[in-house]
């Protein structure tokens, strides 16, 4: 099946994680703690349950890797060329901080590039798409899919989104050396989408972060016509190529003036 073919169906999917999601987030819902001390809230499990079982009548010749079932060994998952990559909820600590930016993330992953990514906004019922080299768009559920572009920037102040939940020294000295800029704080994947619809110039990441956090908005950047490469050398991020699943500094963005400007050393 073509990636556009597949594309209405992971659309479906993620809405509907989202609203298993939002069951949840109407709730007094409890948290635990995942292995890192992150928390871990039922509408993870529930998005992650739904995800995986429609992936699998969609594609079932496709695997999944999901953040809820990662401990696939690399011995296995380095064997693959094609699989799904998911995290059934991209912002779990602006999930239980009710600011409702939190999303659910689907990447079709081939030859360690994402070619098809979906993020979806279960709050405001906002997805994002894009298949690199066909197109990006954006679609609520009050309007219509429209296709979505970088901003290509003329004059500063630069446009930076950033964490909301994760400062950074290091970041802040950069930004100091960047110049003239806005900068506006948002959660998870929706830092992505925003450099993707042109509403940022560029989004850079020098914390850690996980493949699954960002290979959909990767997508979704690239097939706005942007790029998401590796702060140490200007390269994209691959995935699926070491035995763990970190990603290096990074930064995304849709000028290329962008990365030529951004301050190194």
């Amino acid at each position: 099946m073509h990636h556009s073919e597949l594309l209405p169906g992971v659309i479906d999917i993620a809405r509907r994680a989202g609203l298993a999601i939002l069951d949840v987030y109407g709730t007094d819902f409890e948290t635990s703690a995942k292995a890192d001390a992150s928390p871990l809230t039922e509408a993870d499990l529930r998005a992650h349950r739904i995800i995986v079982a429609e992936l699998a009548k969609l594609t079932p010749d496709i695997p999944v890797l999901s953040e809820e079932s990662a401990d696939i060994p690399f011995a296995e998952r380095s064997r693959w060329q094609r699989y799904w990559l998911v995290d059934p909820l991209d912002g779990t600590k602006e999930f239980v901080s009710r600011n409702g930016e939190f999303t659910v993330n689907i990447a079709l992953i081939e030859e360690h590039r994402p070619v098809l990514g979906v993020v979806h906004i279960p709050v405001t019922d906002t997805t994002y798409s894009g298949i690199p080299g066909v197109g990006a768009w954006r679609e609520t559920s009050a309007r219509a899919r429209s296709p979505i572009a970088v901003r290509l920037t003329r004059r500063p102040p630069l446009r930076v989104v950033g964490s909301r939940s994760h400062g950074n020294p290091a970041l802040e000295q950069a930004l100091a050396a960047l110049g003239p800029h806005e900068l506006r704080p948002a959660g998870s994947s929706i830092k992505l989408c925003l450099v993707a619809e042109g509403a940022a110039d560029l989004y850079p990441r020098l914390g850690p972060t996980s493949e699954w956090d960002i290979a959909a908005g990767q997508a979704v950047v690239e097939a706005a016509g942007g790029q998401v490469v590796r702060l140490a050398d200007g390269q994209a991020l691959a995935y699926n190529t070491k035995a763990d699943m970190l990603n290096p500094e990074f930064l995304a963005y849709g000028d290329p003036d962008c990365w030529r400007r951004w301050p190194r050393g």
